[in-house]
């Protein structure tokens, strides 16, 4: 059933919600802010709790104690969220948008995500190993196929 099609962001209950993160782990990279611009750069130094293999976070559920500063997508704040990715689905679906043709409720699983390079898979670094995040800015976040 595309529950999605059929109820607000705010009708859905818990496991729904959770079921259209797509897992591509764009929303855990580090992102700077020019301070004159205010433009937003993603880099691809991720999130010391994810996993760069497959992007998930190995502590997903305790998150908050391992990095206080993580951001919990919610309902409520989904709006103001405006350094998720144009490719998120809690951004496409807050903003009118359908859920794109690679997304993992619509093929079954998160392989054609990966193919469609859609995900951080085997694109990122550990912060923990990044000296100076503006060298580590890139681009394919950015990128948003249907």
């Amino acid at each position: 059933m595309s529950f999605w099609k059929n109820k607000t962001l705010a009708e859905m209950d818990t496991q729904e919600w959770e079921s259209l993160c797509d897992g591509c782990g764009k929303c855990c990279l580090n992102k700077l802010i020019d301070d004159e611009t205010e433009e937003l750069y993603y880099t691809n130094a991720a999130c010391k709790l994810l996993d760069p293999k497959d992007g998930h976070c190995v502590h997903y559920v305790q998150r908050f104690n391992f990095v206080p500063s993580c951001t919990q997508v919610t309902v409520d704040n989904v709006a103001e969220l405006t350094w998720l990715p144009d490719s998120c689905a809690y951004r496409r679906l807050h903003l009118g948008r359908e859920l794109p043709s690679w997304h993992p409720l619509i093929t079954g699983s998160k392989e054609a995500m990966h193919i469609a390079g859609m995900s951080i898979k085997n694109k990122v670094t550990c912060e923990t190993k990044v000296k100076y995040m503006e060298d580590h800015i890139v681009l394919w976040p950015l990128k948003d196929i249907e």
